[in-house]
């Protein structure tokens, strides 16, 4: 079963169904963790955004919301959106960016 664990949330792990087609946006937030996204997770800014650190190659493709972020230097090569993203195999491992972490979460540096 594929994982994701958020480094920077007391390394939190959460478990992803096999097949889902779910975002990572999404998946967090049915785990009771809330994370940025201004847009209402339509892909149209980056406050979404999350730092991978390892298995980018177990992530879907990115989406042309994606691409053009990444085409106007709003996306770092190690960085997708997290409403856009969707988890298809392995153990991921993603940070909050620090301009977007929310106010009344805990975070670990």
């Amino acid at each position: 079963m594929p994982q994701i664990l958020v480094e920077n949330l007391q390394g939190l792990q959460i478990s992803v169904p096999e097949g889902t087609t779910k975002s990572v946006l999404q998946i967090v937030q049915q785990n009771f963790v809330d994370w940025m996204h201004a847009c209402g997770a339509k892909g149209r800014c980056t406050t979404c955004r999350m730092v991978v650190k390892e298995g980018m190659e177990g992530l879907s493709s990115p989406t042309r919301f994606e691409e053009k972020m990444r085409d106007k230097n709003r996306l770092a090569a190690n960085e997708r959106l997290s409403c856009q993203t969707q988890v298809q195999e392995g153990h991921i491992v993603i940070r909050v960016p620090k301009d977007t972490q929310l106010p009344h979460q805990t975070y670990s540096d």
